[in-house]
């Protein structure tokens, strides 16, 4: 099955966002400029993979960001993992056309990213890590903005269509109140909600729960699950639980590398009755460090609980654990 859309050119839109708040200067315009700029036709298929071969990025400063990823992501939400300054957000950069590698390839179906990046950007919603808000512009006003920028010209549609991703995404009774008194949570509900116009194929979403509060995170949890698996859905994030109620399939990054690909569950039952855990001093976790295979040590009551890998049975006090994707994630980063 084929899609073809048709967007219109957007310069008058902008400056009418921008002439609604005096403090626009203080905005990094990059995100609006970049992804929502259309041209003017898109052809994509259903059921397309997102296919990155090689790829590596080195930054000015010398830090070595990405080192010779490759990872074919089929439909569906896909987790990629990993701790702060692992690269997740230098791919998740690429990816979304904002920036050049210096090597490797992106496919997403029949668009070759990195030389089309029109095409990508006309499939494509993009939610990063951090993004800048116009404070004085309501979040329904805005989301009619976005419309227009992505081509939804037809007032009565839009008008639907901002009423059903307010509602969606649980902002519709704030739809009115500017998006500069909203909380993180709410904003990071509206960044959703605009990266869901224009019936994207490819979504990416770069630490969407870090800094919320259980409640919202849970609500933006719920959001992403039911957006459903007919369409690509990246989640970067360093917070494992995510993965592990969100995704079906999962790669783990650190320092620049893949370190680990595969389900979660699958990924999980690869330690069954290979996990060992003990409490110790504080003092003592060096000694077993250099003793055992530590795949991680938590504070409990005072002590440490020293979880390690090992294939039989250590004796000296450890008793089995089961294992879990927490345990997965430290075994690969530590």
């Amino acid at each position: 099955m084929v899609i073809i859309k048709y967007l219109l050119p957007p310069q008058r839109v902008i400056f009418n966002v921008i002439s609604h708040t005096s403090t626009f200067k203080e905005i990094n315009l990059s995100f609006f400029v970049t992804i929502l700029l259309p041209v003017r036709y898109t052809i994509i298929n259903h059921c397309t993979m997102l296919q990155i071969t090689n790829l590596s990025k080195t930054y000015p400063n010398g830090v070595h960001a990405l080192k010779d990823i490759t990872l074919h992501i089929s439909n569906g939400m896909f987790g990629l993992l990993g701790p702060n300054g692992a690269g997740k957000s230098s791919l998740m950069r690429t990816i979304a056309t904002l920036q050049d590698p210096d090597s490797g390839s992106i496919m997403f179906g029949n668009i070759n990213v990195l030389q089309q990046k029109q095409e990508l950007r006309k499939v494509l919603g993009y939610l990063p890590q951090e993004f800048g808000v116009f404070p004085k512009v309501s979040a329904e006003e805005m989301l009619h903005y976005i419309a227009r920028l992505k081509g939804v010209v037809n007032g009565n549609e839009r008008k639907e269509l901002v009423q059903s991703l307010l509602q969606q995404v649980n902002l519709y009774d704030h739809r009115k109140k500017a998006l500069g008194g909203y909380s993180g949570g709410m904003k990071q509900r509206f960044g959703i909600a605009q990266a869901l116009i224009g019936d994207p194929k490819l979504i990416i979403v770069d630490e969407p729960t870090a800094g919320l509060d259980p409640a919202e995170r849970l609500r933006f949890n719920n959001l992403l699950s039911e957006i459903g698996e007919n369409i690509v859905i990246i989640l970067s994030t360093h917070i494992v639980d995510d993965v592990n109620e969100l995704c079906k399939d999962m790669a783990i990054i650190a320092g620049g590398k893949v370190v680990q690909r595969g389900n979660p569950e699958d990924l999980v039952n690869s330690l069954d009755n290979k996990i060992w855990t003990k409490k110790v001093k504080k003092d003592e976790v060096a000694t077993y460090q250099k003793e055992y295979k530590v795949v991680m040590a938590k504070l409990s009551g005072g002590y440490m609980m020293v979880y390690i890998n090992s294939d039989t049975n250590p004796g000296n006090g450890f008793r089995q654990e089961k294992a879990d994707l927490e345990t997965i994630y430290f075994s690969h980063i530590s």
